[in-house]
C-alpha cells in the first residue's frame, strides 16, 4: 500500500506541475491583454518545480473516492496549489517570515525583488479564482461557486490569512501562548487548505452531508498533524534535506505545541491526530487506503 500510495502522489504531482505549467504559459488567455514576462516568470518560479503538491494530491484522492471528473479534480487542485504558491511567496518576504531559502534555492524575493514577489503572490491569488471558477473545473456553476466559496473562506482573514496575522501577533506578545490558542492559530494558518483540499473533493463529488462531514474531519485532523510534524522537523530535521532554514521558530519566538508540551509529547499528539484521520474515513472503507497512507506520510516525513 505504501508503494501505491508512492507512485499515486508522484503521479498527480507530475501532473499538476505540467497543467501549472501550461496555466503559467506567458501566452495572454482570453479576456486579458498581456502577461508580463517578469511576472509571468516569478509566478512559475514561485509554483513550478516544487514540493510534494500534497494538498493537489488530497483534493484528486478525496474526488477520486466518488468518481468524479478527473480533469475537473485536476484542475480544482491546481487553483488550490496556486494559493498555497501564493502564501509561500508572501510568508518568505522580509515582513513576515523573513525567509532566503525555500525548496532549496532562493526566495521569489531574493531571486527577483520585493516589488515583484508581492505582485506575483497577489496574481498567483487571483489567478487561482479564475482556475476554479472555469466551467473546464465542473459542468455545474453550483459546484463551482461552492468551491470558490470554500476557498476564498480556507484562504481568507478565518482562515490562512487570519492564522498568519495571529502568527505574527504571538511573536511580539509578551505571554506565550494557550495550547487553544495555538491550535486556532495552526488550524487557520495551515490546516484550513488542508482541510479545504479534501473537503474540495467531496465537492466535487457530490458527496452527502455525512460524507462531507467525514471528509472535513478527516482534513482537520490531517492538518492538525501535518503543522506539529512540520515543527518537529525545524527542531530536529536536515537543513539539506529540507531545503530551508531550520529551528528559525525558537529564534522568532513562534508559537508551537513542540514549544508548549515538547518534543514527546508532541510526536504522541501528532501520532493521535493521524489514527483521528483514519476513524474519520471508515465510512469509505477499502477505497480510502490511499488517504489513510497520506495521513501517515505526513506524520512521518522526513522533510
Amino acid at each position: 500500500m505504501q508503494h501505491d500510495f508512492a507512485h499515486r502522489l508522484a503521479q498527480v504531482a507530475d501532473e499538476v506541475e505540467a497543467l501549472l505549467d501550461d496555466l503559467l504559459s506567458p501566452q495572454a488567455r482570453e479576456g486579458e491583454t498581456v502577461r508580463p514576462g517578469r511576472l509571468i516568470e516569478a509566478m512559475r518560479y514561485a509554483s513550478l518545480d516544487g514540493g510534494k503538491r500534497l494538498r493537489p494530491f488530497l483534493v484528486v484522492e478525496s474526488a477520486r473516492l466518488f468518481g468524479g471528473i478527473y480533469s475537473g479534480a485536476l484542475r480544482a487542485a491546481c487553483a488550490l496549489e496556486l494559493v498555497h504558491c501564493y502564501s509561500l511567496a508572501h510568508d518568505d518576504l522580509p515582513a513576515m517570515d523573513d525567509d532566503d531559502l525555500r525548496r532549496g534555492r532562493p526566495t521569489v524575493h531574493k531571486a527577483f525583488d520585493e516589488a515583484t514577489a508581492i505582485l506575483a503572490g497577489d496574481a498567483l491569488l487571483t489567478y487561482a479564482f479564475d482556475v476554479m471558477a472555469h466551467e473546464a473545473t465542473h459542468p455545474d456553476p453550483a459546484v463551482r461557486i461552492r468551491l470558490v466559496a470554500g476557498l476564498a473562506r480556507a484562504a481568507g482573514p478565518g482562515g490562512m490569512a487570519g492564522g498568519q496575522m495571529l502568527d505574527l501577533m504571538a511573536e511580539r506578545a509578551r505571554d506565550p501562548l494557550s495550547r487553544h490558542e495555538i491550535e486556532t492559530l495552526q488550524a487557520m494558518k495551515t490546516g484550513a487548505l488542508l482541510r479545504y483540499a479534501a473537503e474540495a473533493g467531496a465537492m466535487l463529488g457530490a458527496a452527502d452531508a455525512a460524507q462531507f462531514a467525514a471528509l472535513s474531519a478527516y482534513g482537520t485532523a490531517l492538518g492538525a498533524a501535518f503543522q506539529i510534524a512540520d515543527d518537529i522537523l525545524d527542531e530536529q530535521g536536515d537543513e539539506a534535506a529540507l531545503g530551508k532554514r531550520i529551528a528559525k521558530d525558537a529564534g522568532r519566538n513562534k508559537a508551537t505545541l513542540v514549544s508548549l508540551l515538547g518534543i514527546p509529547a508532541a510526536i504522541t499528539l501528532r501520532d493521535e491526530l493521524v489514527q483521528d484521520a483514519e476513524n474519520a474515513l471508515r465510512p469509505f472503507g477499502a477505497r480510502a487506503s490511499i488517504l489513510i497512507e497520506a495521513a501517515r506520510f505526513v506524520a512521518n516525513r522526513d522533510r
